[in-house]
């Protein structure tokens, strides 16, 4: 279920309080002389809230003047009253969010073409990524290409696929520890002078397997210096106590954005709340500069204007341009980068120099591993203490030709499954016994798994790998069969009472799988 903040809690029981409005009817008296008394609100029904009212509307429903309602709702605050209902609301939808009657694979539905490759979305709106709170996404970034400065208002976990390149993450307030002393020049037709140098904050050498962390509202760019597309798959997690505004996905560009009358204009299926405008997703992912007034900006950056223009242009560019000429940035060389895989217990890592990546994708570092069965690497806030801060971790898994991931539910989080290669047969079965999911998972298909949710997985003849993201930086799972399962917690007559079976038959379902953990060698072909 989606986590709450505690302010949208304080205006939940704002709301409780407020579900009833007194009304009354107005009841004349008169005196003796027969002139009319002045009249004297009784109160003589109640009025439970609803979406959209306001306290002048229901004064409007009710015949009655401001200050008789006033006069019979004392304690009543007109101006909280719309926010409370709406806090109202968003608590009952976020309690039906993962009420799923079916989990399907998916793949994008949003394509946002530039110059220097492809941002492909899945849509947040549908009912598995509701449920977890996830926004999945997915950049091919051409070579000789720079996916532009950003930020998101949700922390983000980046996985290369394929490619490498150079990232870099900035953080307010941190030194510039990169130093080239080398002059350079740069003639673009404009006149401009050799520069002696450049300094800047650190910038990480990526590669495929790669797990990225990025925080909430930090600017990350990256840039593609290899000899083939690089292909990074994120999830930001929306549901997360950093994000502070709604469930929206929000991309604030600091250069290029999306065109406002691209071809890609595709809007949202539903609202999230009542009085939500609906929304494209070429209105998020838009240059930020261009709400500023230019002479302001000029100002503030001590520039020329014509610099500030540029700035602000997106020229159709998009998300991703391509450079027309190769970078040159400062980085570490590979084999420093390397060496930096040592073990680190965190800390002595300040926020500025914290590690953000780990690579999952080498067999040796396997954290599960079954000859047979296949193996599982595992970032955890272990191996890699920044995910602690943005709470959100990751498994890369590859399972042997009908190999089997034990039957097992989280009891920490909502996963998102990305399909690298391979295929699989995957189930998931709900708290009423329903089998919400049973499909066949191809390369570049994702699908949720709710916490709690059990679920068995089978891969095809050709095995099958892939890459999930959680939403937890300590991840639990409860295995049902294996040496680590709750069948072998338990004992023998527990067992055999339960299902009903003699105690030889209850001591094989204990510990037929007894060398075993996680990945189960198959005992028969898949069908």
């Amino acid at each position: 279920m989606a986590r709450s903040s505690n302010k949208t809690t304080l205006l939940f029981n704002l709301a409780l309080m407020l579900s009833f409005l007194l009304i009354a009817s107005v009841v004349e008296s008169r005196s003796v002389l027969g002139r009319a008394a002045a009249s004297t609100p009784e109160c003589v029904s109640v009025h439970g809230v609803v979406t959209g009212d306001t306290c002048t509307a229901v004064e409007k429903q009710f015949n009655l003047t401001a200050n008789d309602f006033k006069a019979i709702n004392p304690n009543l605050d007109c101006d909280k009253l719309f926010v409370a209902v709406a806090s109202t609301e968003m608590q009952q939808r976020e309690a039906q969010q993962c009420q799923l009657r079916k989990i399907s694979t998916s793949k994008p539905s949003h394509r946002m073409r530039s110059k220097g490759g492809v941002t492909e979305i899945w849509d947040p709106e549908e009912d598995q990524f509701q449920c977890a709170g996830f926004a999945p996404m997915r950049d091919t970034i051409q070579t000789n290409s720079l996916s532009l400065p950003k930020f998101f208002s949700a922390p983000r976990l980046v996985y290369i696929e394929q490619g490498r390149g150079v990232m870099g993450v900035s953080y307010p307030g941190c030194p510039e520890t990169y130093h080239n002393d080398q002059q350079f020049s740069r003639d673009r037709g404009q006149g401009q002078r050799g520069m002696s140098g450049d300094q800047h904050q650190k910038v990480h050498r990526i590669r495929r397997g790669d797990v990225i962390a990025v925080p909430a509202g930090a600017a990350h760019w990256c840039y593609n210096d290899g000899n083939e597309e690089l292909i990074a798959v994120s999830v930001l997690d929306l549901n997360n106590q950093a994000n502070q505004l709604d469930q929206n996905l929000r991309g604030f560009m600091l250069a290029g954005g999306q065109s406002r009358h691209g071809q890609e204009r595709h809007e949202r299926a539903s609202r999230r709340y009542a009085g939500q405008s609906e929304r494209s997703h070429e209105e998020t992912f838009q240059n930020i500069f261009r709400g500023f007034d230019e002479e302001l900006m000029a100002e503030a950056f001590n520039v020329p204007r014509e610099t500030v223009r540029r700035m602000r242009q997106d020229s159709n560019r998009g998300l991703i341009v391509k450079c027309r000429e190769e970078m040159r940035i400062m980085s570490p060389d590979q084999e420093e980068e390397q060496s930096e895989s040592s073990p680190r217990n965190g800390l002595e890592e300040t926020f500025c120099n914290m590690k953000i990546k780990q690579n999952i994708e080498l067999q040796r570092e396997a954290d599960v591993y079954t000859k047979q069965g296949g193996r599982i690497n595992i970032a955890n806030q272990q191996k890699l203490p920044i995910l602690q801060f943005i709470d959100m971790s990751a498994e890369r898994g590859h399972l042997m030709p009908n190999a089997l991931y034990t039957p097992h539910w989280s009891m920490t989080d909502n996963r998102v499954v990305y399909a690298l290669r391979g295929e699989l047969n995957a189930q998931v079965v709900d708290e009423r016994g329903n089998t919400i999911m049973n499909e066949r998972v191809r390369q570049g298909d994702m699908f949720v798994i709710p916490q709690f949710y059990a679920t068995l997985m089978r891969a095809g003849n050709n095995g099958f790998e892939w890459v999930s993201f959680k939403s937890s930086s300590q991840p639990m799972k409860s295995p049902m069969a294996g040496s680590i399962s709750v069948m072998r917690a338990m004992p023998i007559d527990v067992i055999s009472n339960a299902y009903q079976i003699s105690p030889r038959e209850a001591e094989q379902l204990k510990m037929n799988r007894d060398r075993q953990s996680m990945l189960l060698s198959p005992t028969r072909t898949s069908s």
